[in-house]
């Protein structure tokens, strides 16, 4: 009868996984219909075989199982197997050294155990034989089908735990229950039929609680901690095609499962513990586990068994482990996977979908059937790996992170309870996490969610800011927003899903997948998953073609296995993320909060389950012949990995409180306690300013070899790689910033913002760098570079009014205070220049410095032996900007670089025609440094500083003075009965009275558009980068423990003993042009027939124009060239690393009369002596009416100096240096000439720079004692000496009478006329 053909298959899975079962007593309560077992013991060894994860059972059993087999309808009810509480308690293995003993046993038992399955084959096939022949082979063939295909699976009160060092994790389902469905998901007794060769399941959880506690050392629970997750319920849908009746395994198959609300909570306690849980998932994802004790070695045997779950192999992520491209030699290159090495992760996972879909190979022989009629057609379909789609859907989720704290309870006797409170919360909308696989040639993964939000929620630290009582707004507690809602956004997340009910399973036609890379990366680009989510979406694709002429891979030539099947593979890796529009606003809850989760993060340590091997490169090289050599250049796989960052706004407020300096030192190593709690009340400070940054894309790009470690030992063994071998042996990664631009701008009292105020334009830049994989293995190759980098930027502005500096400044010390906090609110009057209502003109405009920088190229390179830097500066230019006369503004042009200085030491180039400065001028500053890393390699080549600098123009005009000198106003008496907002800033003792002041509440509004001035906007020179550079690796700044106290005598020994270092073998190369200063006693503005910006063309436009000239004094600073001895002339930008031929100086100086001063053999690699020339400086003063008076003829000198310090024994440990120099002077002429005009402008502009001194010592940056700045512009005092050029009437007391007004002839006061020719002298300077 039936019960012959049913009773073996229920018997064989009960009796497989249940030890002491009788299966007399078994067979005999299932021919009654219903079976009743109570307390069962697992057989856990064979849970963990099947299993194949690196965890061990402690214990397994089961309290009861039931049975139900409804015989007299078994056509159309199904079997119910039902489990009443199940509890398993896992651990993670011990040790290698438990796999080594065992390794041996595993294989045996492996042997043993595939040995008994097949000799338990043969008893089942006679032991399953009909007994009637009645009925037909193939009913009781289409009959067994529908029995297994609606089996009912309940589970109740499901229990697994984790223990791990004091970590105990534990999950509890209430419910499980597995049953078969109908086309609309509802339950119903299906079977395939040839019409429909679907078949349709539902997984119902209900009430799943997870837990996390901490348990001590006798593994003990003292404090229950909250719920990781609460009693949360949630359905799967399975969903299996077949392409024929006779298909044993699907063809497609989709397990999507759907949780309407997740609502997770994690502790301050918890935080430590659940890090650990995502490093153990992070271990088996990426195949960490089992790493091997101190003082073992690796066997190679056991290395390749099976008991610590497959999931080794992967290096830089996880992968699918399979044989690399045939081109790699040996087995050392690329390991070859056989068949008893450890698999990947993911053929770890694709060996459970035959368990998951299909029941167990024997079924078909307990029918008897003839093997001959479908064992060719079954064959062929085991070839051939299904499609499997597996996704998770979440509609809401939220995590909320919480501070705990020890409550006692009245009666003493009584435990001691933790009590939390809420400080943050994370909320995200939409989620969606689906995964596609056809075998191991093909694995999508994609990661999505529509919107996302972090909320601050009551006090942290005392600071009780958004507490109930506090009646804040809600736009107030978040503080980070990414995306859209989800009301807006639809059901796009569950597109294709088989919750959506457009997707092609629903309604009744066979979904189409995209299985080729190509096609995949046109489909699903990063437009596609924005518009489907629109917060976050993340696609990583792996693929595996075949390249020996067939084109893509086949799925036959995967499944088989062996590497002579393969032929020539290749691997690909992409990963691409994509970040929508996000909003991060920063202040002082924002930050406080999540400094403390990382502070509570860092309080607990664990042991990492993995330790890096040492890079210790195999000395078993295998040399590759030319082809094997072109056949690796053909194609390396690499893993590419693109992040992008859509529409970023960064706000970064006013600490309104500040209590970093308890969390900082934790973070950065020194173990203080942060569990300090602040005990003043919080008040919100409004008008709240900030700094704004707006970025319009920022795109990161990393990329690295699949297989680093064996692609490097090959090529580092290379007598001479190909650039395309070394360039896959790096890392690289390059950063892409578009739209950058930053503005203040403020919160008021309803929650809105202020438009911003411009402080930096937008401005786009590039940074590139690369890495070297296992820079051991290249210590015979000095000069393969380590790190190479460079960074480009073509222009950036920044533009800021004096109220906007000092408002910048104000922020900047609300948050780098420490130690005592003292009270300053912003000045009402600071924060009305800052914000000017719109449409309302200011009394007193502020004028407005705005500085550009453009065509910045910096590279950097580091080798074994030396680091090296250039770089290029193309200009600098600064201007004032302030309102004109008319109404219109006027630019005054402060700083210009690169200008031609070269004829301005003489005043002739007044009177000659000038051409405009070129678009093609020279950089600024063009330099190449180069330093040895050790003193060894300091001798041979040393260090190296070529440099040129290009002439500048400066003009300190007067506007330079009203600037600086700028203090916002005292506040009007009717404001002063507004309540006064503290904020923490750090200020001295002294001025903390007169720096308190209130803040005010008027409307504020936008000053300037974002875009920069016609100045800073002018046609730039561009560049073409042909070549991308590498950059440096930063390196993260820590806090280090202060040295004892020294005395200033050792400190200064200590810096010269380190600068004469440096410099005694330094080859230096400098060139400096002249810099031109003008010092005007009233404003230039550039006229606009001129460049914008052209300081000597102002200069000559206002000499030779209509209007009078201000007085000016000219000062032309030397023209500048140092040049070691020996060294010959270079280009000043080289390609890095280079090599100077340092000559050996074995000759004599000629100091004059004075000393001859011979370098000795000791002196030997070091640069000196240096020859110095300094040339074409001059002062002069020009005056209206085209008036020009020399003050200081143009004069130079040339000069040579030698230094050289031998050491000196000391009686003591210590080494003393006795500094020996020697310097010879050629001076020209020099000639001084004075008048009276020039001495009124000179005691002019000392008058003017005396006050603005004196003001900015007196009051400093954010005095705000002056209710009014004082004019600098105006009349000046009386002089001595009154001039005689069109500035003020003669004085017949103090000036000649034939110095009248108007006349061509001066009068020199007196004329000096110095000349000092061959001037040298030496000294001898010791520290003892």
């Amino acid at each position: 009868m039936l019960e012959s053909y049913v009773t073996p298959i229920l018997m064989s899975y009960v009796n497989r996984y249940i030890k002491n079962l009788k299966p007399s007593d078994l067979q005999l309560s299932l021919w009654g219909g219903d079976v009743v077992l109570s307390k069962l013991e697992l057989k856990l060894d064979v849970l963990e075989q099947e299993l194949k994860l690196p965890f061990t059972f402690l214990s397994g059993h089961i309290h009861e199982l039931r049975i139900h087999v409804p015989w007299t309808k078994l056509g159309s009810e199904p079997v119910v197997i039902t489990i009443n509480t199940m509890e398993c308690i896992l651990k993670l293995k011990d040790g290698i050294q438990d796999d080594h003993e065992s390794c041996g046993s595993n294989s045996t038992n492996r042997s043993t155990t595939e040995n008994t399955k097949t000799s338990a084959k043969p008893r089942r096939i006679q032991q399953a034989t009909p007994t009637d022949p009645d009925l037909p082979p193939g009913y009781v063939q289409s009959l067994i089908r529908r029995v297994v295909n609606n089996v009912n699976i309940v589970i109740n009160n499901l229990i697994l735990k984790y223990v791990e060092d004091d970590i105990v994790l534990s999950v509890n389902i209430t419910s499980a229950e597995c049953y078969t469905v109908g086309e609309l998901w509802d339950r119903a007794f299906m079977d395939i039929s040839a019409t429909d060769l679907v078949l349709r399941k539902v997984i119902n959880f209900s009430d799943c609680t997870v837990c996390l506690d901490k348990r001590n050392a006798s593994g003990k629970i003292e404090f229950y901690q909250d719920p990781l997750l609460y009693k949360c319920s949630f359905r799967t849908r399975l969903h299996f095609t077949y392409d024929n009746l006779n298909s044993k395994m699907p063809s497609v198959i989709k397990i999507h499962t759907l949780v309407e609300s997740l609502k997770l909570s994690i502790t301050d306690q918890q935080l430590p513990m659940f890090i650990r849980i995502m490093q153990l998932g992070i271990a088996l994802y990426y195949g960490e586990i089992g790493s091997f004790k101190d003082g073992e070695t690796e066997d190679s045997t056991c290395h390749n068994k099976d008991m610590l779950g497959n999931v080794t192999g992967a290096e830089d992520e996880t992968r699918i482990d399979m044989q690399y491209p045939a081109q790699y030699k040996g087995q050392e290159l690329y390991s070859q996977q056989e068949d008893d090495q450890p698999q990947g992760w993911v053929s770890w996972a694709w060996s459970f979908v035959p368990a998951i879909v299909n029941y167990d190979d024997a079924e078909e022989n307990y029918l008897g059937n003839d093997p001959t009629s479908t064992t060719h057609q079954q064959k062929t379909q085991t070839l051939k790996d299904p499609i499997v789609s597996i996704g998770f859907y979440c509609t809401k989720a939220t995590v909320t992170f919480k501070l705990t704290e020890m409550q006692a309870e009245s009666s003493y006797y009584s435990p001691q309870k933790v009590k939390s409170k809420e400080v943050l919360c994370w909320e995200q909308e939409g989620t969606t996490v689906e995964a596609l696989m056809m075998g191991e040639p093909f694995f999508d993964c994609q990661i999505g969610f529509v919107g996302c939000r972090a909320i601050c929620l009551k006090g942290i630290m005392g600071v009780k800011d958004f507490e109930e009582n506090i009646n804040r707004r809600e736009t107030e507690a978040c503080f980070f927003l990414c995306g859209e809602n989800l009301s807006i956004k639809g059901l796009t997340y569950l597109t294709n899903s088989l919750f959506d009910y457009r997707s092609p399973e629903n309604n009744g036609t066979r979904a189409e997948f995209i299985l080729d890379a190509a096609t995949h990366k046109e489909t699903y680009t990063e437009i596609a998953g924005m518009q489907r989510f629109g917060a976050f979406y993340m696609d990583y694709l792996y693929t595996m073609e075949n390249t020996t002429g067939k084109g893509s891979a086949n799925q036959q030539d995967f499944s088989s296995g062996k590497s002579e099947d393969l032929g020539t593979v290749q691997e690909k890796s992409t990963k691409s993320l994509v970040i929508g529009p996000l909003d991060f606003r920063l202040d002082s809850s924002a930050v406080h909060r999540i400094l403390k989760m990382v502070v509570c993060a860092l309080e607990h340590e664990y042991e990492p389950y993995s330790r890096l091997k040492p890079d210790i490169k195999d000395e078993r090289e295998t040399m590759l012949n030319p082809e094997e050599v072109a056949s690796l250049e053909e194609y390396i796989p690499t893993r590419h990995t693109s992040v992008t960052l859509l529409k970023c706004t960064f706000t970064i407020f006013m600490a309104e409180f500040n209590l970093l300096d308890h969390l900082l030192p934790v973070i950065m190593g020194e173990k203080n306690s942060s569990n300090f709690m602040n005990t003043t009340n919080f008040q919100s400070l409004r008008p709240l300013p900030s700094v704004q940054i707006l970025v319009d894309k920022i795109n990161l790009e990393h990329s690295v070899p699949m297989y680093a470690e064996q692609l490097v030992h090959v090529v580092s063994s290379l007598t001479q790689p190909s650039d395309n071998l070394l360039h896959y042996c790096y890392a690289h990664c390059y950063l892409k910033i578009f739209g950058f631009q930053a503005g203040l701008t403020s919160l008021d009292c309803r929650g809105s913002y202020y438009l911003p105020v411009p402080i930096v334009p937008s401005f786009s830049t590039a940074l590139y760098g690369k890495l070297l994989k296992l820079p051991t293995c290249w210590t015979k190759r000095s000069q393969i570079a380590i790190t190479e980098g460079i960074f480009e930027l073509p222009n950036l502005t920044v533009q800021a009014t004096r109220a906007q500096t000092l408002l910048l400044q104000a922020i900047y010390q609300s948050w780098s205070h420490s130690g005592n906090v003292s009270s300053l609110a912003v000045n009402e009057a600071l924060m009305n220049e800052v914000f000017q209502t719109v449409g309302v003109k200011s009394k007193n405009p502020l004028p407005t410095l705005e500085g550009s920088i453009q065509n910045v190229e910096l590279k950097y390179c580091s080798t074994s032996l030396v680091k090296c830097a250039s770089g290029t500066v193309g200009s600098i230019k600064i201007c004032a900007k302030a309102p004109g006369d008319s109404g219109k503004e006027k630019l005054i042009p402060l700083l210009q670089g690169p200008s031609d200085t070269k004829d301005l030491h003489s005043s002739k180039w007044l009177n000659e025609s000038r051409k405009p400065e070129s678009l093609l001028a020279p950089d600024l500053i063009a330099f190449t440094v180069q330093v040895p890393q050790c003193m060894d390699y300091c001798h041979s080549s040393g260090a190296v500083l070529l440099c040129n600098v290009q002439g500048l123009a400066v003009n300190i005009d007067p506007i330079l003075y009203t600037w600086l000198i700028y203090q916002p106003q005292k506040r009007s008496s009717k404001h002063m009965q507004q309540p006064v907002i503290a904020v923490p800033l750090v200020m001295p003792i002294s001025r903390r009275k007169e720096d308190e002041v209130s803040v005010g509440s008027a409307p504020l509004a936008k000053q300037q558009s974002y875009q920069a001035s016609e100045y800073a906007s002018s046609p730039v020179k561009t560049k073409t980068v042909t070549e991308s550079r590498p950059l440096s690796v930063p390196v993260k700044a820590v806090l280090t423990i202060t040295e004892g106290c020294r005395s200033p005598e050792e400190r200064m020994k200590e810096f010269i003993g380190v600068v004469w270092n440096a410099v005694k073998s330094l080859t230096l190369q400098l060139e400096v042009q002249s810099c031109c200063v003008f010092i005007p006693n009233d404003s230039l503005p550039s006229p606009s027939t001129i460049v914008s910006g052209d300081i000597p063309g102002t200069v000559r436009s206002w000499y030779h124009g209509q209007m009078s000239m201000p007085g000016t004094l000219a000062l032309c600073l030397p023209q500048i060239k140092i040049v070691s001895a020996g060294h010959k002339y270079m280009d000043p930008l080289q390609e890095i690393p280079f090599v100077i031929p340092r000559p050996i100086l074995e000759e004599v100086i000629n100091c004059g009369d004075v000393c001859h001063y011979t370098l000795r053999s000791h002196l030997l690699g070091d640069a000196f002596p240096w020859t110095i020339s300094l040339h074409h400086f001059s002062i002069y003063t020009l005056f209206g009416k085209q008036v020009t008076l020399c003050l200081v003829e143009p004069m130079g000198c040339t000069s040579t100096l030698a230094v050289t310090s031998p050491k000196l024994l000391a009686t003591g440990p210590d080494m003393r240096h006795s500094f020996v120099v020697c310097l010879h002077v050629d001076l020209e002429s020099l000639e001084i000439k004075c008048s009276n005009p020039q001495v009124q402008l000179l005691y002019e502009l000392t008058d003017i720079m005396n006050k603005v001194w004196n003001k900015i010592q007196k009051r400093g940056s954010l005095s705000s004692s002056s209710a009014y700045p004082e004019s600098v512009v105006g009349p000046f005092p009386s002089s001595p000496v009154r001039s005689s050029i069109g500035t003020a009437p003669p004085d017949n007391s103090t000036c000649s009478p034939s110095a009248d007004i108007g006349t061509t002839t001066e009068v020199f006061m007196e004329t000096i006329n110095f000349s000092f020719l061959g001037i040298s002298g030496w000294g001898r300077l010791g520290f003892l």
